[in-house]
C-alpha cells in the first residue's frame, strides 16, 4: 500500500479491514472517470469495474454497484428495491451520503449504511476493481464479497 494515501481512501481501507475484505486499496496512475480508461489502466475487462452509482430513491440514498459493461435501468431498479421513483442523485446528495466524491465512490466507508444492489453480472468475473473512495483508488474484491461487505442484495440492474 502506498505510503501516503487520501484521506477517503484511508477511511475505506479501513472499513475494508474491518469487514475483513482482502483486498488493498491500489493508487491509479491517472483519474479513471470511466469503466473503460480504469479497466485499460488495471489490464481488465470493463465488465470487471464495479461502477458504483448512488441514485435518490425515494429521497434515500441507494447504491448501485453495476458491471462497466452495463446501464442501470433505474425502472428494474425501482421494482427491485420497491421504490415509487428512482432517479441519479446529484453530487451534494452523493457526498452527503456518501461522504465520498463521484467519481470515487466505494462500496464501503461512508458515514451510514447505504442499502446496495450489486449488478449479477460481476459475478462473471473472478476479480472485480471498486472504487476505493477517491477518483484515484481502487480496490480488487470479489462478487461475493462486495455483496458480503455491503450487505447488499444480488439482482440484475440491466
Amino acid at each position: 500500500m502506498p505510503e501516503k494515501l487520501p484521506s477517503n481512501a484511508v477511511v475505506v481501507q479501513s472499513a475494508l479491514r474491518e469487514l475483513g475484505a482482502g483486498g488493498e486499496i491500489v493508487v491509479l496512475p491517472e483519474k479513471a472517470p470511466t469503466a473503460a480508461t480504469a479497466a485499460a489502466q488495471l489490464g481488465c475487462e470493463v465488465g470487471a469495474i464495479a461502477n458504483s452509482l448512488i441514485f435518490d430513491a425515494d429521497g434515500a440514498p441507494l447504491l448501485v454497484l453495476t458491471s462497466g459493461a452495463h446501464r442501470v435501468d433505474v425502472e428494474l431498479i425501482a421494482r427491485t428495491v420497491g421504490a415509487a421513483k428512482v432517479r441519479r442523485a446529484t453530487p451534494e446528495f452523493v457526498r452527503a451520503a456518501t461522504g465520498q466524491p463521484i467519481g470515487g465512490v466505494a462500496p464501503v466507508g461512508h458515514p451510514a449504511p447505504v442499502r446496495t444492489v450489486v449488478d449479477n453480472w460481476l459475478g462473471k468475473h473472478e476479480v472485480v476493481w471498486a472504487a476505493g473512495g477517491h477518483p484515484l483508488t481502487v480496490f480488487p474484491t470479489t462478487f461475493d464479497e462486495l455483496v458480503r461487505i455491503t450487505g447488499g442484495t444480488a439482482a440484475d440492474v440491466e
